[in-house]
């Protein structure tokens, strides 16, 4: 840092004035990377801040005011890799932050010769393409240890000499709420109708699936106990579930699934919705930065990745089971951490979120998830943290 307290990249000795983040892949972990962005912007608030991540991502982190510019990610394969690098060299960044650890992430800036490029080693070929590498946080026997993804990635900044920190956030904007507001009017919802928003698919895997009886079961007890209708908002590949949660219901329920919702179009959703039901997947990440209280079942993954927070949040788990976790995608036994998940517990969570008076959501009608008020035709989107 220099006399004013503003932090300097190594090596030159001077504030960067265009920094590249590289994103994780996972639309939850690009949501937990969010408060990178407001450090860097705090640190150096003249620098242009551009993101890369795949192309739908892009309308994820639409409207936020720390991030400047979003480039798509051309793919894998040496081709890809050098096309990458010309781009990367054209837009004379001068740091380069690499979320993701693997080495085709710092191949890229390594090549354009970004001058200073900071990411955790976790191998020699990684470690080569790198100015600035951390360890990643490991116990006293060398093996990996969980740490919050948030907090995982701020460590990178913290490296810098960036000391700001917040929390995860998104932006939603009046055009995405309007377009929602319509495809719920449009589905037979009636105007002011509280709703959860249902989310039962998971990319990751048919392990994180929670069983889609039980979670049509949990459903229908949010609207008996709670008055909550129902929306079903699967990812591209998902329908198929959202279909069969959606048929063994006996509760109102709406599935917006031609075509499926944009990230843009999701956010709104999340932040029109009383509460979110959700596996441990990008629409829980979604649901915590915009606000929203969120249910959220949990089997095979370890909750010390997610564990930021919490005061929103109902994460479920059944204990007792010793094979947990155990990050597999398919589960090779009987799906036991996700089977004995009783629905009344989701019920009961729900019921305990909303009676703490989180979720004030009203469908098709004003109000917003997050309690704030819907931006003007003249305002920006606005982050809600």
């Amino acid at each position: 840092m220099d006399g004013a307290g503003v932090p300097r990249t190594p090596g030159s000795g001077m504030p960067p004035r265009r920094i590249l983040v590289k994103l994780p892949n996972w639309v939850g972990d690009v949501v937990m990377a969010t408060p990178v962005f407001r450090a860097l912007r705090e640190a150096w608030p003249a620098a242009d801040i551009v993101v890369e991540g795949k192309g739908f991502l892009a309308d994820l982190l639409e409207g936020l005011p720390t991030v400047d510019g979003f480039i798509p990610d051309g793919g894998k394969g040496l081709k890809a890799t050098l096309a990458r690098a010309r781009r990367l060299k054209l837009h004379g960044f001068d740091l380069a932050i690499l979320l993701p650890d693997s080495a085709r992430a710092a191949w890229g800036p390594f090549l354009a010769g970004i001058p200073t490029r900071v990411g955790y080693s976790r191998d020699p070929l990684r470690r080569l393409c790198l100015t600035v590498a951390l360890k990643p946080p490991t116990g006293d026997d060398g093996k990996r240890v969980p740490i919050p993804m948030p907090e995982r990635y701020l460590a990178l900044t913290r490296a810098l000499g960036c000391t700001g920190a917040g929390p995860v956030e998104l932006a939603v904007t009046k055009a995405a709420l309007e377009a929602v507001r319509d495809m719920l009017l449009a589905a037979g919802m009636a105007d002011g109708q509280r709703f959860v928003v249902g989310a039962p698919g998971a990319n990751f895997g048919s392990s994180k699936l929670y069983p889609t009886a039980q979670f049509a079961a949990a459903c229908d007890g949010m609207h008996e106990r709670l008055g909550l209708a129902t929306v079903l908002a699967p990812g591209p590949g998902e329908e198929a579930i959202a279909r069969e949660v959606a048929t063994a219901m006996r509760s109102p329920v709406v599935v917006l699934d031609a075509p499926p919702t944009s990230l843009a179009e999701l956010k709104a959703l999340i932040r029109l919705g009383a509460l979110v039901f959700s596996n441990d997947t990008g629409p829980r990440a979604m649901a915590v930065a915009l606000g929203t209280p969120v249910v959220v079942t949990m089997g095979p993954t370890d909750p010390r990745h997610t564990n930021y927070q919490l005061e929103q949040q109902r994460v479920l788990r059944e204990d007792g089971i010793d094979c947990m976790p155990c990050h597999l995608k398919t589960c090779p036994i009987d799906h036991r951490c996700m089977t004995r998940l009783a629905p009344e517990r989701v019920v009961a969570a729900a019921e305990e979120l909303l009676g703490l008076g989180f979720g004030s959501g009203s469908g098709s009608g004003s109000g917003s998830g997050s309690g704030s008020p819907s931006p003007t035709p003249d305002e920006p989107a606005e982050p809600v943290a």
